[in-house]
């Protein structure tokens, strides 16, 4: 770079090369390079938010799980061979009176799981509830252990709870007719395990209401209903049973604003049969979906309202987005394992380093032209373009 002396008050005029020498350019990649290989070699295992109170809430989901295998035990309820081996006591057969649909064992085996418990508690923290606040929660027979861990979650949040199940579940549920869902439900607040369980309970199935179910099927869901003592929901229509859930939310919630749903599993009135199901994603739901054709359901008439909505259903896509195992076939999980807990992130200080090397070398070889000194560039040729003015 070349300067000229000028008379006091007159600017000088520099003299630089035009462009960059192509080895400079290599340099600076190669440094770019380097501090990306450091970051992406070094990463920090950095703690996640609401950390006690998931590991809690885990805990208390794994105690709900020890709590019901005993109570089979004591009620000398055989453990399904094929569908439960390592006799965790939340599966239950393929084919019982009260059956309501095929499920998939796969599925049922993967929500063995406590640490789903804590995924509930981030999404319910997410949604903005604190303690104290009410939630309703829609449960379905045919994930037992899911109930359970959105019941861990909401009693670690310390939340006030209005719930709702559907009394048959799916193939390898709690089908057990002497030990549904919402016998397991009282046996859990018999046990102090959990304080709160279900007010209100339909047959559940296809329709709200087990179309397709035997006779026999549908007298043992009602008796089911009855010795639990639950407000029995029995509708002619899909929309009368949407109708009377959110009737009863009302009025138990008496004037005190619902500040989350929690739908568990695939209950027709809460998430408006298969389609419906599909319209919210897994996870939590801030707002409604949007399009035309939308299906009536509990969680979009809460969704309508504002109210974030938190859709426990496709359990492998929500065990692969917080580093849970995606099957059971193991038996139930470590309370702690999961990226839930503690996640794997690029250490921002190395990455803050890297971008300033980069920018070093970039000022250095550059608008300094060290590179040229340090590389021994060789001066251009005659015919190569004249020297861009500089002021």
């Amino acid at each position: 770079m070349t300067s000229f002396a000028t008379p006091r008050g007159v600017k000088r005029v520099y003299w630089r090369p035009p462009g960059v020498s192509r080895r400079v350019l290599v340099l600076i990649a190669m440094v770019a390079v380097a501090a990306l290989a450091l970051v992406e070699k070094f990463p920090v295992r950095r703690q996640q938010r609401w950390h006690d109170e998931k590991l809690a809430a885990a805990r208390l989901a794994l105690d709900a799980f020890k709590a019901i295998k005993a109570e089979k035990q004591k009620r000398n309820i055989a453990f399904d061979p094929e569908g439960d081996p390592h006799q965790t006591g939340m599966i239950g057969t393929s084919l019982t009176p009260v059956t309501s649909n095929t499920g998939y064992l796969s599925a049922k085996r993967a929500s063995i799981n406590p640490n789903f418990a804590a995924i509930v508690v981030e999404m319910l923290k997410r949604a903005g509830v604190e303690k104290g606040d009410l939630v309703a929660i829609g449960t379905s027979g045919s994930f037992p252990a899911m109930n359970v861990a959105a019941f861990a979650a909401v009693q670690t949040l310390g939340l006030e709870t209005i719930s709702i199940a559907s009394a048959s579940a799916s193939e390898w549920g709690a089908n057990d007719v002497n030990f549904l869902w919402i016998d397991m439900e009282r046996a859990l607040v018999d046990q102090q395990v959990f304080g709160f369980r279900s007010v209100a309970a339909s047959k559940g199935g296809i329709d709200d209401r087990a179309v397709g179910m035997s006779k026999e099927g549908r007298a043992l869901l009602d008796a089911a209903i009855e010795r639990n003592n639950l407000e029995k929901i029995d509708p002619k229509t899909m929309v009368e049973s949407v109708e009377q859930r959110m009737r009863i939310y009302d009025e138990k919630a008496a004037g005190r604003p619902i500040k989350a749903y929690v739908n568990v599993g695939g209950g027709a009135a809460s998430v408006g049969t298969q389609v419906g199901k599909k319209q919210f994603k897994p996870g939590l739901n801030l707002e409604p979906p949007r399009g035309a054709g939308l299906m009536d359901s509990v969680m979009l008439r809460f969704a309508e309202r504002g109210v974030p909505v938190v859709h426990i259903t496709s359990l492998a896509r929500l065990a692969k987005q917080h580093g849970l195992s995606e099957n059971g076939d193991g038996g139930i999980p470590r309370v702690g394992e999961g990226n839930v807990y503690v996640k794997a992130e690029y250490n921002r200080w190395l990455a803050f380093g890297g971008i300033i090397c980069i920018l070093a070398a970039m000022l250095a070889f550059i608008r300094l032209d060290v590179g040229m000194r340090i590389l021994r560039i060789a001066p251009r040729r005659k015919e190569a373009p004249q020297p861009q003015q500089m002021v």
